[in-house]
């Protein structure tokens, strides 16, 4: 299977950080709030707002931002 479509293989929980570098394929949003997202290290990040819990974002998550991230219990996809 094409890696870029296959399901996750791997998990861990992410601790939102402005500089630290996530890398992840998708995020599960354990408990609901706003998520803060760069999906590249280059790039501001963008707030995905009242993000509902159990939801999982199919979006790339070079960082996950303390600053504008609210939601908890994330883990990262990988």
């Amino acid at each position: 299977m094409d890696a870029s479509i296959a399901p996750a293989s791997r998990a861990a929980v992410v601790t939102p950080n402005d500089g630290a570098i996530v890398g992840a394929r998708a995020l599960y949003i354990g408990t609901a709030g706003d998520v803060a997202i760069a999906p590249r290290r280059d790039m501001d990040p963008v707030i995905f707002k009242s993000v509902p819990a159990g939801t999982i974002l199919p979006v790339h998550a070079a960082i996950v931002a303390l600053t504008g991230t609210t939601a908890s219990n994330i883990v990262a996809l990988f």
